[in-house]
């Protein structure tokens, strides 16, 4: 009998190009395409919109006709109760707390490599296949002669998204298939076409799948029922330079939309939630070296000693050498050289080379020059 793979279909090219990769390879393909529902008032319907969210009525049937093409059977799954309690509830709450998280990381680990994976061993799947950009290594034994999964950085390394999947554990990393990890996004589209898929030219979505029309403060308000209270904009003297309007509706290193007039640039670099306060300063100013690290996660075993490591401390910024200095339920990361606009809330990831060793949430960055 061939090997059973469930492949997370959202409609897109990638997924669909690893599923069509997987029925190439001789598995049993069986796709699923995850449904979050219109519940917080997205308008999922509107064929208008040019990059649909990831389960559109539009982007359903196109991994529908992307699993008829390739002659495998597909579901749509609803997802909505699992994504409201494990990533929405996280989401809104950290913004509230002016805190910048990273939903995406919460949603592979609990929901396609938690809910979805298990709905694919349910079926009888020994894998569970998605589009991501990453590799899977096995290397060695570790405790009790069982081999050790590593996660790995892809070959388009301008597509990498090691960085979304550094909390996936042994047992998820086990059943996990990444068919893209060794393609770039411009060999993918040439598979696309070469299979004969539909949405080889689809272009790609960057949005976070349950924020109606992308709007993030406009969902925030609406989950939160209730106007956020505006506070003062200050700078490092403490001179009031105007008002903001909730500091749930502000980033680390934000410039555009403060409403405020000076001599030079200004960027927010600090969230005061116990005193409502957005601080602004110029740019060289919120660059900062050093931050702890909560909400540890490791590939294999714990750093438990100071190591050099490269860092990355959101999906766009390029990594940088830092060194690790493990205490008490934290780790210390000392860069280098500075970075600009270390976030709390955002994770940060640890790189040996192309290796994941494990990474955390930023849970305060310290005011050292």
């Amino acid at each position: 009998m061939k090997e059973r793979v469930v492949v997370a279909m959202s409609g897109g090219v990638d997924s669909s190009v690893a599923a069509a990769l997987l029925v190439e390879q001789g598995y049993e393909v069986i796709g699923i395409t995850m449904c979050f529902g219109s519940a917080y008032g997205g308008n999922f319907a509107d064929a208008s919109r040019r990059k649909p969210p990831c389960c559109s009525p539009q982007a359903i049937e196109d991994a529908r006709r992307v699993a008829h093409k390739l002659g495998i059977k597909h579901y749509v799954v609803n997802m909505q109760k699992a994504l409201e309690e494990k990533v929405v509830k996280e989401f809104c709450a950290e913004y509230l707390k002016g805190r910048t998280p990273n939903p995406c990381v919460r949603c592979n680990q609990f929901i396609k490599f938690g809910e979805l994976l298990k709905k694919a061993i349910s079926l009888e799947a020994r894998f569970l296949a998605t589009g991501h950009y990453a590799r899977i290594r096995a290397k060695g034994q570790g405790p009790r002669g069982k081999e050790v999964y590593f996660l790995e950085k892809a070959k388009d390394q301008f597509k990498d998204q090691s960085y979304f999947l550094y909390r996936l554990n042994q047992s998820q990393l086990k059943h996990a298939l990444f068919p893209l990890g060794d393609y770039t996004k411009s060999e993918v589209r040439e598979l696309a076409r070469k299979f004969h898929l539909s949405v080889a030219d689809k272009a790609g979505s960057q949005e976070i799948c349950f924020l109606p029309d992308n709007d993030y403060r406009k969902f925030l308000q609406s989950y939160a029922g209730k106007e956020f209270k505006p506070g003062p904009i200050v700078n490092n003297e403490g001179k009031v330079l105007g008002r903001h309007k909730g500091i749930a509706y502000y980033t680390i290193g934000q410039r555009e939309g403060l409403g405020i007039a000076w001599k030079h640039p200004l960027y927010i670099s600090k969230i005061d939630a116990r005193k409502n306060a957005v601080i602004v300063a110029a740019k060289e100013d919120v660059l900062r070296r050093e931050f702890l690290v909560k909400d540890l996660h490791f590939a294999s075993r714990p750093i438990k000693n100071k190591i050099e490591v490269k860092v990355k401390i959101r999906y766009n910024h390029k990594e940088a050498a830092a060194r690790l200095l493990p205490a008490k339920n934290r780790i210390k990361v000392k860069f280098s050289e500075p970075q600009f606009a270390i976030t709390p809330g955002q994770s940060a990831v640890f790189y040996d080379s192309d290796k994941v060793l494990g990474g955390g949430i930023i849970d305060e960055v310290l005011d050292v020059d």
